[in-house]
């Protein structure tokens, strides 16, 4: 196999990072992509940071009401949770397009599709990185005295650090979704046959073109310069006389 070969089965090619509409599907290479990786992992990071406050994330400290482990903030269990559950979501979402990606024979489409997971990818990577901050503050700031028996303390750790790993996660989720849209469209792959077989420029007679010779530049008679005549003198003595040139 040659060089040239090599290179076009490692490099996808085609519009933003999928080849030509209704090619077959390789679920042993999609796997293996990074970004379906890095997908996986924001699917379960996620599932633990809200799955961590929905089950531990609130006591009850000698009182019949619950109270948020985090401070006994509610706006900070709320956020971890709706942030989380979202992104839970949207990873599911992201995973199909994915696997439906390379089916869409519009590149308008495939444009807004890799545009769209640009801007959730960076807003969610800034949304996990104020949950990470407001949680990790609001849990500095909790008493033990809140949390009898360290109640709950294993799941708001859980919580604040799944937070800061989904930070890489989306980010890295946000770069690839960069890195596809910067791909662009190869346009070879919509070009048709009758594209490439364009009429040749004809010369204009004008420009550079051989100009056919004027036969009328030539003279219609020819004289002879050299004719002699015999004439007679009085004498009757042939003589040779040269008729003159005009």
């Amino acid at each position: 196999m040659d060089a040239g070969a090599t290179r076009s089965a490692a490099t996808p090619t085609g519009s933003f990072g999928a080849g030509r509409a209704g090619g077959a599907f390789d679920p042993v290479s999609f796997i293996r992509q990074p970004q379906t990786i890095l997908r996986v992992l924001a699917w379960i990071f996620s599932m633990v940071v809200f799955g961590s406050i929905v089950n531990e994330g609130y006591v009850n400290n000698g009182s019949e009401r619950l109270h948020c482990i985090f401070n006994k903030n509610y706006d900070a269990c709320n956020y971890g949770i709706a942030v989380g559950v979202i992104a839970f979501l949207a990873s599911i979402f992201f995973f199909a397009l994915d696997v439906y990606f390379p089916q869409i024979s519009s590149v308008k489409d495939r444009k807004r599709a890799v545009l769209v997971e640009i801007a959730f990818s960076g807003l969610w990577t800034f949304l996990w990185f104020v949950g990470f901050c407001f949680l990790a503050n609001q849990w500095q700031r909790t008493s033990p005295k809140e949390l009898p028996l360290a109640q709950g303390a294993d799941a708001a750790r859980a919580a604040i650090a799944f937070s800061f790993f989904s930070i890489i996660t989306w980010a890295g989720l946000t770069v690839r979704a960069v890195q596809r849209y910067l791909l662009g469209t190869d346009m070879s792959l919509f070009a048709t046959d009758h594209l490439d077989s364009k009429p040749e420029p004809q010369p204009h007679p004008g420009n550079g073109a051989v100009e056919a010779p004027d036969i009328y530049k030539t003279p219609p008679f020819t004289t002879n310069t050299t004719t002699t005549t015999t004439i007679t003198n009085p004498e009757n003595t042939p003589r040779d006389y040269q008729v003159p040139t005009y």
